[in-house]
C-alpha cells in the first residue's frame, strides 16, 4: 500500500468510524466488532460497477449514496437494524487525475447517509485500478426481534404488498439519457432523482417482522423479484395491474404510452420492499403505512402452482417478454 493511500484513507474515511463499533480508526487489519443481546448478526454484500450500475460522469456523493443505501435496502427486506459496513473501493483510471476532489465528495456523501440511517464505517480497502469503478459494501445489522423476514415463507391466499411507487427510477434512467421524451423539467427531475438515490424501507422492514410471511427488495424489477420471493416460497402470484402504484410522472408517460407497463414492473432499481402477509392483517399493515409514513399497496394474491400471471383490467393475461434486469 503506498503512502499516499494511507493519508487518503485517514484524511476522508477515519472521520466516518467511531471507536463504539470497533473500527479503531482504520488502523488495524480488522475491526473488532461488539455484538451485544444477540446470538447472529444480519450482513449483506452488494456492488456497484462503473458503466454498468452508474454513468461515469455521474457525481461522487450521488454514487455514494446509491451504494450505500442498495446495500440499507437488502436489510430493510430482511426487517434488520444497520449500524455499520465495510467499504471495497476501487478507484478506475477516470477518477486517477482527480482523485483528492473525487474523495473529498464521495466521502462527503456517505456522511449525509451514515447520519441519516445511524450507521458507521469500519473497514475495508481502497485500490487503483485501469478499469472501471467499482464499489462494493458489506452492511451489518442486528435480527429483527419479532423474527427475520425471508423469501420462503408465502402462503396460498396471502396477499402480496408493495412500498412506495414502482417504474420511477426505470424511466429516470430512460430520461437522464434521452432528454427529447421530456414530459415537464420537475417530472424528469423527480424519476432521475429517484435513478440516482433510492430509499430504503428500514422502518418499514423493522414493523413488518410482526406481519409478514415473506419479503425481499425490488431491485431487478417486481416481475423478476416475485418470481425469486415466489420460488423460494414454492408458490404462484396473480398480480393485477391496475393496482401496481405508480406515481403521476410514471403515469404520464404511460397513458402517452411512452412508457409502458412491461416497463414498470421490469426496469429495477426501484428498491422498494415486496411483501406478503395474510389478508386478515390488512388493517395492521396499513395502520403501518401511516406509522412509517410509506405508502403500500396490494396488488396481488399468492396462488397454488409456480409463475407470474399480470392481468389487466378487463381479466385478460398481460404477455411479459422481459423478465427483468440480469447479472450476466
Amino acid at each position: 500500500m503506498e503512502i499516499k493511500e494511507f493519508s487518503r484513507i485517514k484524511k476522508f474515511f477515519r472521520p466516518l468510524t467511531s471507536q463504539r463499533m470497533g473500527a479503531m480508526e482504520l488502523l488495524d487489519d480488522a475491526a473488532l466488532v461488539p455484538i451485544k443481546k444477540t446470538d447472529s448478526i444480519v450482513v449483506s454484500t452488494d456492488a456497484l460497477v462503473e458503466k454498468i450500475h452508474f454513468h461515469s460522469d455521474e457525481r461522487a456523493d450521488f454514487i455514494a449514496r446509491k451504494a450505500l443505501r442498495t446495500n440499507l435496502s437488502d436489510l430493510a427486506a430482511m426487517g434488520a437494524k444497520p449500524f455499520a459496513y465495510n467499504l471495497g473501493l476501487i478507484l478506475g483510471k477516470r477518477k486517477l487525475g482527480n482523485i483528492d476532489q473525487w474523495l473529498n465528495l464521495f466521502s462527503k456523501g456517505l456522511a449525509a447517509d451514515q447520519k441519516k440511517f445511524g450507521i458507521e464505517l469500519i473497514g475495508g480497502d481502497t485500490v487503483t485500478s485501469f478499469g472501471p469503478t467499482s464499489i462494493c459494501i458489506s452492511i451489518f445489522g442486528t435480527p429483527n426481534p419479532e423474527g427475520s423476514l425471508l423469501r420462503s415463507g408465502a402462503k396460498v391466499g396471502d396477499g402480496i404488498f408493495v412500498s412506495g411507487t414502482i417504474g420511477d427510477a426505470a424511466l429516470g434512467l430512460i430520461l437522464r439519457s434521452n432528454s427529447s421524451l421530456s414530459y415537464s423539467s420537475k417530472g424528469n427531475s423527480y424519476c432521475i432523482s429517484r435513478y440516482r438515490i433510492p430509499r430504503p424501507r428500514i422502518d418499514l422492514g423493522l414493523a413488518l417482522g410482526e406481519v409478514a410471511s415473506a419479503a425481499m427488495d425490488i431491485s431487478d424489477g417486481l416481475f423478476q423479484d416475485l418470481n425469486h420471493l415466489c420460488g423460494a416460497s414454492d408458490v404462484g402470484a396473480s398480480v393485477w395491474a391496475n393496482k401496481i402504484p405508480l406515481s403521476k410522472e410514471v403515469n404520464a408517460f404511460v397513458t402517452k404510452n411512452k412508457f409502458s407497463i412491461e416497463q414498470v414492473i421490469t426496469g429495477g432499481d426501484d428498491y422498494e420492499l415486496i411483501f406478503t402477509a395474510p389478508v386478515n392483517k390488512e388493517t395492521s399493515i396499513f395502520n403501518m403505512a401511516r406509522v412509517t409514513k410509506t405508502r403500500i399497496t396490494r396488488i396481488g394474491t399468492v396462488q397454488s402452482g409456480r409463475g407470474i400471471s399480470i392481468f389487466d383490467e378487463n381479466g385478460d393475461i398481460i404477455p411479459v417478454v422481459k423478465g427483468g434486469y440480469s447479472h450476466d
